[in-house]
C-alpha cells in the first residue's frame, strides 16, 4: 500500500483529496444503482426500477463534474509523477463508473420487461446471485482505490473469473429453455440481455482494479492475465 506525500501548496493537497472523495461518492451512488436494479429484478418491483432509471442522470452529472475538475487541476497545477497518475486514474475510473451506471439502468429496464411475464419459481435467483457478486466487486474495487492497495485490487480482479463462469452457466440454461419451449424465447432473451449487463459490470470493476495498480505501481496491466498482474505488483 502506498501513502501519498504532501505538497508545499496545501490547496493542491485539498484539491486532490476532494477529487478522490468525489470519486468515492460517485462510486457509492453507482453501488446503490446496482443493488436497487438487482432488487427490482428479483422482486418484480417496477417502481424501484423507475427510481434507478431516473437516477442515472445523477451518475452522468457526477462524471462530467469530476472530469471537469481534473481537467482544471491539470491545467493549473501541471502535476507530475504520482499526482498525474492519480488524475489519470480518476478520469478512467469515473468513465467506468458511468458505464456501470448505464448497465444498472439497463438491468432496471429489463426488470420492467420481465415483470410482464410469469415469474420463475427461483425468482431469477441465478441473476440475483451474479448481481450481488458484481456489486461486491465494485465495492471492493473502490475500497482498493481509496486505500491505494494494489494487492487488494488484484484479488478483486480475480473475482471476474467467477462472474464469467456463472454468466456462461446462465446463458447455457437460457438456451436450453428456449429449445425446450419456444414460448419462452422472448422472456429468455430478456434474461440473457440482463445477464450480459451484469457481466459487463464485472468487467468494468476489473478495469477499475487495473487503474488502481497503475496508480500505485505506475504499471499498465491492461490486457494482462490475472496471475501475471499479481506478479507485476510483487516486483
Amino acid at each position: 500500500m502506498e501513502t501519498r506525500g504532501h505538497h508545499i501548496s496545501h490547496k493542491f493537497d485539498a484539491e486532490l483529496e476532494d477529487v478522490r472523495n468525489r470519486v468515492l461518492a460517485m462510486g457509492g451512488l453507482v453501488e446503490q444503482q446496482i443493488l436497487q436494479a438487482i432488487t427490482s429484478l428479483a422482486e418484480g418491483d417496477t417502481k424501484l426500477a423507475e427510481v434507478v432509471i431516473d437516477n442515472d442522470i445523477k451518475v452522468n452529472s457526477a462524471e462530467v463534474a469530476i472530469d471537469e475538475e481534473c481537467t482544471h487541476i491539470i491545467a493549473r497545477r501541471q502535476p507530475a509523477a504520482s499526482d498525474l497518475r492519480l488524475l489519470i486514474a480518476v478520469i478512467k475510473t469515473i468513465t467506468d463508473l458511468e458505464r456501470i451506471g448505464d448497465q444498472a439502468e439497463r438491468i432496471a429496464r429489463m426488470s420492467q420487461r420481465l415483470a410482464q411475464f410469469e415469474r420463475p419459481k427461483n425468482q431469477y435467483g441465478e441473476l440475483k446471485h451474479i448481481g450481488e457478486l458484481v456489486a461486491q466487486m465494485v465495492h471492493d474495487a473502490l475500497d482498493a482505490f481509496a486505500r491505494m492497495d494494489a494487492e487488494a485490487a488484484v484479488n478483486v480482479a480475480r473475482q471476474d473469473l467467477k462472474v464469467d463462469q456463472e454468466y456462461d452457466g446462465v446463458m447455457r440454461q437460457a438456451l436450453t429453455f428456449m429449445m425446450e419451449d419456444p414460448r419462452a424465447i422472448t422472456r429468455m432473451l430478456d434474461v440473457m440481455w440482463t445477464a450480459r449487463a451484469i457481466e459487463r459490470i464485472g468487467d468494468h470493476a476489473k478495469n477499475i482494479c487495473e487503474y488502481v495498480i497503475y496508480l500505485v505501481m505506475g504499471k499498465d496491466v491492461r490486457h494482462t492475465g490475472i496471475e501475471k498482474m499479481g506478479g507485476e505488483i510483487k516486483r
